[in-house]
């Protein structure tokens, strides 16, 4: 599916009916060949909006994947860049294709779990990329708190959000349709596989942050268009700690 080099549907299924770290096991070595590898224009939006927040030493992509959050704090930071992540798999694809560069920051890949990350103010920069739908809101107080004890004061956890689509519109349906699959999948099989697209609210993710201990703001990401209404089609979310 998607590409002759993607994931064939059997494959698809397969992850579908595993745990989410079996799963993403599963499909490490075809991810970046799905759509659902974050796309270079909105990580290169993120890059240009991050830079003039820095310098920063040292980066933390959270949930990393096969690494494309790390590619993007080698663009930004000087010293030291880690990828954590769950799925040995993933760990494995994103050492891969981020061997080591001359000039560029030196990668450490940590296997953990995102509400336990074993940091403490270790970081001048944290990020996240696509991660956020495997985490049940009742989860994200925890992910939060962990995100803030690895930064150093003053640090910054950044990630992308896109506007919600308008209520009745093709993607709209998509994703509640997607959503609703996920949790009659939950109900009747397990293990769990938890990825849902509508309960990354922004005004809950906004309170949870601070509640967290974080100050939040947001920014536009220019080049990423906006909606007909005028507003942008996807923001940067920034905490930082005091």
């Amino acid at each position: 599916m998607f590409s002759p080099t993607g994931p064939t549907l059997r494959e698809l299924a397969v992850q579908a009916l595993s745990s989410i770290e079996h799963g993403y096991d599963l499909l490490a070595p075809k991810f970046d060949q799905t759509p659902f590898r974050t796309p270079d224009h909105l990580l290169d939006a993120v890059v240009r909006a991050v830079r003039p927040l820095g310098p920063f030493r040292t980066g933390l992509d959270i949930c990393c994947g096969t690494g494309a959050g790390v590619g993007v704090l080698r663009e930004v930071c000087e010293e030291r860049v880690t990828g954590v992540d769950f799925s040995a798999g993933m760990l494995a694809a994103a050492a891969a294709a981020l061997p080591e560069v001359p000039g560029a920051p030196p990668v450490e890949w940590v296997r953990a779990d995102a509400r336990a990350l074993p940091f403490t103010g270790a970081f001048d920069l944290a990020v996240s990329f696509g991660a956020f739908g495997h985490f049940l809101p009742g989860e994200r107080p925890a992910l939060f708190d962990r995100a803030y004890a690895a930064l150093r004061p003053g640090g910054r956890f950044v990630f992308p959000l896109p506007a919600p689509p308008r209520v009745g519109s093709r993607l709209y349906w998509a994703l509640w349709g997607f959503d609703s699959v996920m949790r009659l999948r939950n109900l009747v099989w397990h293990p769990p596989f938890v990825m849902y697209y509508r309960t990354f609210r922004l005004p809950d993710v906004l309170a949870e942050l601070t509640l967290a201990g974080f100050t939040t703001e947001l920014r536009t990401l220019p080049g990423l268009g906006t909606l007909p209404d005028g507003t942008p089609r996807c923001a940067l979310v920034v905490a930082r700690r005091a």
